[in-house]
């Protein structure tokens, strides 16, 4: 996996004002805000989310996962879309609540307990701590 993140996008923004601006045009131009709440927007992403799950149903170990890419996007694009209709309807800035949920996240799953596990919270909470003993190895 690519862990530079420049890589697939521009890392200096979530989305462009002018992508707010296509995705609220789009829907004006349809009169569908009226259809937008926040109800029906989640309702909207949890479908999408649906549609997304199955592009990886019953596909083993999704070695031919790279064959549906172009429907993981579409899909991908949709709950996006929907989400940014949700912080639009709602007022709420994407960036400042990925950042306040990433930082809520960095205290549940600190890095010397969560590396390399799938634990959930809970149960790294229940890990010991970490001690070092006298040679300066952890225990």
């Amino acid at each position: 996996m690519n862990n530079d993140v420049t890589s697939c996008y521009d890392a200096e923004a979530i989305v462009s004002r002018n992508t707010y601006q296509k995705i609220a045009k789009f829907n004006q131009d349809r009169n569908w805000d009226q259809f937008h709440t926040p109800k029906d927007l989640s309702i909207s992403i949890s479908l999408e989310a649906a549609e997304l799950l199955e592009c990886f149903q019953w596909s083993g170990s999704d070695l031919h996962v790279h064959q549906k890419k172009e429907k993981i996007i579409e899909e991908t694009a949709d709950i996006l879309i929907y989400a940014l209709q949700m912080c639009q309807v709602l007022k709420i800035d994407p960036e400042e609540i990925i950042k306040n949920k990433l930082a809520q996240n960095e205290l549940k799953y600190p890095a010397d307990k969560a590396y390399g596990s799938a634990l959930k919270y809970t149960e790294l909470q229940r890990l010991p701590e970490k001690q070092d003993s006298p040679d300066g190895t952890d225990k």
